[in-house]
């Protein structure tokens, strides 16, 4: 099975949609999972396009009026992955992240927030945060396939585009707007 792993879309926010290649590298994909800041349902809908879409609520969604879960929990080939957006503090924790994924019982713990890619194994769970397509922070935007066989698991990270303008410096310019 073949999951495409999203996360800080945050459209029309900071980008007007997902950058193209995001469909491209999710054609072949059996499932989307989306770990919050979507910001706007219609990122659920143009996913919708290619394969069915799990998502959660970010940090973000709310102000936006969505009411998603904060946390949930697939199944692929027995394989347990809990998706959740990750907002905790400090951010990207992974202390906090595992025993998330302890409290949520899975063995792939899914989360964003952080905009930066980052797969780790952290004793029995493997951490997976695809960043961001359309707002880094100091990376490339991306995203991330994984692939279960069975007992196998492989995940690819995609370079998506070019980072136009990174989460810091959207916050310099915002604050110079204002």
């Amino acid at each position: 099975m073949k999951i495409g792993l999203i996360s800080d879309t945050h459209v029309p926010n900071r980008i007007s949609r997902i950058p193209g290649k995001v469909f491209e590298v999710f054609s072949d994909v059996d499932l989307i999972m989306h770990a919050g800041d979507l910001c706007e349902l219609s990122v659920i809908r143009d996913l919708e396009e290619v394969a069915p879409v799990v998502a959660v609520q970010g940090n973000m969604d709310a102000f936006n009026g969505l009411n998603l879960s904060k946390s949930k929990v697939t199944i692929a080939e027995d394989v347990r992955i809990g998706l959740n957006h990750g907002d905790i503090r400090p951010r990207g924790d992974t202390q906090q992240l595992y025993y998330m994924a302890k409290e949520l019982d899975v063995d792939i713990m899914v989360t964003g927030h952080t905009h930066v890619p980052m797969i780790e194994q952290v004793k029995d769970v493997l951490l997976v945060n695809p960043g961001s397509p359309s707002v880094p922070r100091l990376s490339d935007p991306s995203v991330m396939v994984l692939t279960i066989d069975g007992k196998d698991i492989d995940i690819e990270a995609f370079k998506v585009g070019e980072a136009v303008c990174s989460g810091l410096q959207f916050a310099e310019s915002k604050l110079k707007e204002d």
